[in-house]
């Protein structure tokens, strides 16, 4: 638990990152400057909400300058509850409210969002429409313009063949079945379908496994790191509160 008196006033954010296979944090300025080392633990294999839970506290424990919470969640959120949750255990997250638990513990209002929507604030240009897509233990998605975040959508679960959805063709189980070239091939797939139908203006490409892509990418294609979109963690709280975009208080605190 931080030390009330020494954080108070202050205006760093705790930005957290969940997930399929790490869960990572940072400190940042109101800026979006890391004020803090870049720190991770694994997600827990039994990755229910309150396993979750544990692994949150003990990797954050070290950082304690901060007054504000943005957290990053591998599925779809809505006003700090978690909708489904994919990538972690299975039956267990619907419902969850996620954003009250955190806040409730670490003592701080806390902002909950889509992983790859906190990735797209941190790395994006805002310039014209821009896709943030994150290749992981799933696929990540997230779609923005003029810097503006649209609604989320959940596009890992389209069907791409008559047994398969984008979660399944690109995630980390078929790397590890098909092999690097396969994946890669079905990554060039992904792009020329979302040429096709976004007509994007900049395509980013993040998430673990973005540095297995070995083929020459677009001009408007872009390879990010987990270190750049944790910074969206700052534009998350910069933002104006929205139907995407809510901020959960401690209940002690209401």
């Amino acid at each position: 638990m931080p030390d009330k008196e020494k954080t108070e006033e202050s205006t760093n954010i705790l930005s957290i990152d969940i997930g399929g296979t790490s869960i990572k944090a940072c400190l940042l300025t109101a800026e979006g400057e890391l004020f803090s080392e870049y720190i991770k633990l694994p997600t827990p294999k039994d990755s229910t909400p309150a396993e979750v839970l544990k692994v949150i506290i003990e990797l954050v424990s070290p950082l304690t300058d901060y007054g504000k919470i943005a957290i990053g969640f591998p599925g779809y959120v809505k006003c700090g509850v978690v909708e489904t949750a994919p990538n972690l255990a299975k039956n267990k997250w619907a419902g969850f409210h996620l954003a009250q638990e955190v806040s409730d513990q670490l003592g701080k209002p806390v902002r909950l969002i889509n992983d790859a929507d906190q990735q797209a604030l941190g790395v994006i240009a805002s310039k014209g429409f821009e896709i943030v897509l994150t290749l992981g233990t799933g696929l990540g998605s997230s779609l923005t313009y003029d810097g503006e975040l649209l609604p989320h959508l959940e596009l890992a679960h389209m069907p791409i063949t008559k047994t398969k959805d984008y979660d399944d063709y690109l995630g980390d189980r078929a790397f590890e079945k098909e092999g690097e070239k396969k994946w890669n091939e079905r990554v060039q797939r992904l792009i020329e379908i979302y040429k096709t139908v976004f007509n994007y203006d900049t395509l980013y490409l993040g998430g673990g496994n973005a540095k297995h892509i070995a083929f020459e990418l677009d001009h408007n294609i872009h390879i990010v790191s987990n270190r750049d979109g944790i910074k969206g963690g700052a534009k998350l709280w910069l933002a104006e509160e929205k139907y995407h975009i809510f901020t959960v208080y401690p209940k002690s605190n209401t």
